[in-house]
């Protein structure tokens, strides 16, 4: 695929990258994190392409990258953690069919496996910014939540990259591959969103007959 040929937002971060050098590439992962219809997925395998192209070194790829991934989720953070835990609960309070009992679960469960969400959530799609957000919200020491994002990030990042890198002009084969994977991930959520409300209206069910 020829860079003219380039549209959309895989045009708009060629654009970028091409003004801006590798530093671009890392504005447009930061950007992607707190805009999750930016895919990464054709982010990532791009600045590995212009690598490949010797418009950049693939080390400086790699690491504005993970630069740009690390401010992006550390703005979420911030989001998170100005929001707190009483906002989160008034908010949470006030959706049909949520219990305060749901959002203390969360946060139980949070507390258990805070880490390893915050480091494996940086490697699958649709989660990768908002898991930020509840690290916030639970007040994840900040150093623990920063290496962990870094690292998390530095595994899912080198894949992409490296992917563009090694598929030369046909790194956009990345992107379609990936998108079959982020309706598997979409799939799910809407299964699982579809279980509670069900469970949920069973049991309010449950309890009008006993009421009556």
């Amino acid at each position: 695929m020829e860079t003219a040929e380039i549209g959309g937002i895989a045009g708009w971060a060629m654009e970028l990258t091409e003004r801006l050098g590798a530093p671009g590439a890392g504005v447009a992962i930061a950007l992607e994190n707190l805009f999750p219809p930016l895919p990464s997925e054709v982010i990532l395998p791009l600045a590995g392409f212009t690598a490949a192209r010797g418009d950049m070194s693939l080390l400086a790829a790699l690491l504005w990258t993970t630069a740009g991934s690390v401010v992006g989720a550390l703005a979420l953070y911030c989001v998170g953690a100005l929001l707190g835990r009483e906002r989160t609960v008034a908010i949470a309070a006030r959706l049909p069919l949520v219990k305060i009992s749901d959002i203390e679960k969360a946060e139980a469960w949070f507390a258990r496996h805070g880490v390893k969400t915050v480091f494996f959530g940086r490697m699958i799609p649709i989660f990768r910014s908002l898991i930020s957000v509840p690290a916030g919200v639970e007040r994840m020491p900040l150093g623990t939540f920063l290496l962990f994002t870094t690292l998390g990030s530095l595994i899912w990042n080198t894949v992409f990259v490296l992917a563009g890198y090694l598929l030369g002009e046909h790194w956009h084969l990345v992107e379609n591959y990936m998108g079959i994977v982020s309706k598997v991930v979409v799939a799910a959520v809407v299964l699982v969103v579809a279980r509670f409300v069900a469970v949920r209206l069973r049991e309010r069910r449950g309890h009008g007959r006993h009421a009556r």
